[in-house]
């Protein structure tokens, strides 16, 4: 919360998403923020700045070359804050709705939202605690409760199940910056040396 709300007073819009938003927490659970749309960095950075936040690592990732290119700030090993520097294609906006989100004025009345976890299990909050049910053989279903594309059911349970087969196989891109450089100083470099990232943002 104290994340969303250093970005709520610099009136940027962000979202957690996962088990946060699902309410499936545990120890180890990550604290994910997620700004849904592109902006400059320095308005991310000065707002976490501003309300006495420190970024321990920023990193530019690529999950595939047909996805965008994200921002990651790391706040600590299992907090950060990231957010798109090309226009997100709607099966990757769909992406954070199919694991469950929530804005921050849902955050402060705590309320929970069905999402399915890496698991590919359905939770379901319940007033205590939560169901949990197999999405398998129920995609459509699924996208219609969740309201997204049948097209990221299928993609995430195609890409869940091969995880589990095969392994996690890396991102197409993951590189730190430096403190001098900025993100779409690094973004520059890559789409000047990547054709695949220039296809990308030209994409858009």
């Amino acid at each position: 919360m104290r994340m969303m709300e250093a970005l709520d007073r610099s009136n940027v819009h962000s979202i957690t998403h996962g088990s946060i938003a699902r309410g499936d927490v545990s120890e180890k659970s990550d604290i994910d923020i997620f700004i849904p749309y592109v902006l400059p960095s320095f308005t991310v950075e000065m707002a976490l700045e501003n309300s006495g936040i420190s970024v321990n690592r920023r990193f530019l990732v690529q999950a595939t070359p047909v996805y965008a290119v994200k921002a990651h700030v790391e706040i600590d090993e299992r907090s950060s804050v990231s957010f798109p520097l090309a226009k997100l294609r709607p099966i990757e906006r769909d992406f954070y709705k199919f694991g469950g989100e929530i804005d921050l004025p849902t955050l402060r009345k705590d309320i929970r939202v069905k999402g399915v976890d890496k698991r590919l299990m359905l939770i379901e909050p319940m007033p205590e605690g939560h169901i949990e049910s197999t999405i398998a053989g129920r995609e459509d279903s699924v996208a219609r409760l969740l309201d997204v594309s049948p097209d990221i059911v299928f993609d995430r349970v195609n890409t869940l199940t091969r995880r589990d087969q095969v392994g996690r196989t890396g991102v197409f891109i993951e590189r730190e910056l430096s403190p001098e450089e900025t993100f779409e100083m690094v973004l520059k470099k890559l789409s000047d040396s990547n054709p695949a990232v220039r296809r990308r943002l030209r994409s858009d």
